[in-house]
């Protein structure tokens, strides 16, 4: 009769590449750089509202994409073999699409204002802070699925342990 050990729960080393749920780490690097660098492109040029959502989505994607280098670390190197660890992983990565998703919520909301701005208002520099805003809008959403899906893959595999 075969045992399962805490071991098997979770992979370490370069099992995490072939992993269902593990392999979502370096989408969710790519992409959540992504949102970083478009967002942190255009704060110079906008205007500085009371109340800025685009500092929220700056803190979001600089919150995950460190955290999640964390985790991915923490997976390489083969220290996520205790027993708690599969509920921790499901709990950060569901923390993560929350934040990611209301982050790109905000994202959107800013980039239909600029938009609506530059329609009044045309302007060349506007112009290129809304087409950056709208390849952070789609980066954002595609992140938050990447980490919704790692989310429920890793859930699935916490529940068959």
């Amino acid at each position: 009769m075969a045992s399962t050990t805490s071991s098997d729960l979770l992979p370490s080393g370069s099992r995490i590449f072939t992993t269902i749920p593990d392999i979502f780490f370096i989408p969710e690097f790519v992409f959540g750089g992504l949102v970083w660098m478009l967002v942190a492109s255009t704060l110079p040029t906008l205007p500085v509202f009371t109340v800025n959502p685009l500092g929220w989505v700056m803190f979001v994607s600089v919150f995950c994409f460190v955290m999640t280098t964390l985790w991915f670390f923490i997976f390489a190197c083969g220290a996520n073999q205790g027993g708690i660890w599969p509920s921790l992983d499901v709990a950060y990565h569901f923390v993560a699409v929350v934040m990611y998703l209301s982050a790109s919520v905000a994202l959107a909301t800013i980039t239909l204002s600029i938009g609506s701005v530059n329609a009044s208002l045309p302007d060349p520099q506007i112009l290129k802070i809304y087409r950056l805003d709208i390849a952070a809008v789609v980066m954002s959403f595609l992140t938050t699925l990447l980490y919704f899906l790692h989310t429920i893959f890793s859930a699935l595999r916490w529940k068959s342990s």
